[in-house]
């Protein structure tokens, strides 16, 4: 089995996927131009991929009010610290900041959305 991807119910899926193409490098792998506007994101490897959509079927979530330690998006950086800046600058909100003894730097922001979004600039590698 592999992972294929996961997805989110959000307010507006274009714009969030615009942002995110914009300010994080992803991709459009799929996008449906009508409801409910299904749009399939992939980073820079291809290895992850992540699911945006309106469904009124479902209630979309007050990301904005969750602990930002019940969802979150994780990118790997090679500078935390200028990512965190330029985002900054991009509508996001500071969260809060982790500067680890073995260099490790973990930055948590909230996108536009009020979607949690994590920088990692680690000393080791996860993977």
């Amino acid at each position: 089995m592999e992972f294929e991807h996961f997805a989110l119910n959000v307010s507006e899926p274009k714009e969030v996927a615009d942002w995110y193409v914009k300010n994080m490098k992803m991709k459009v792998v799929f996008q449906q131009e009508h409801a409910p506007f299904m749009t399939f994101l992939a980073d820079k490897t291809g290895r992850v991929v992540v699911e945006l959509y309106k469904n009124s079927t479902a209630s979309v979530p007050d990301y904005r009010n969750q602990h930002h330690l019940e969802l979150h998006f994780a990118f790997k950086t090679d500078d935390a610290e200028q990512l965190k800046n330029t985002l900054l600058n991009e509508n996001c909100t500071f969260v809060e900041e982790i500067k680890k003894e073995d260099g490790t730097h973990l930055v948590m922001l909230r996108d536009p959305w009020g979607l949690a979004l994590q920088l990692c600039q680690r000393a080791k590698p996860l993977v």
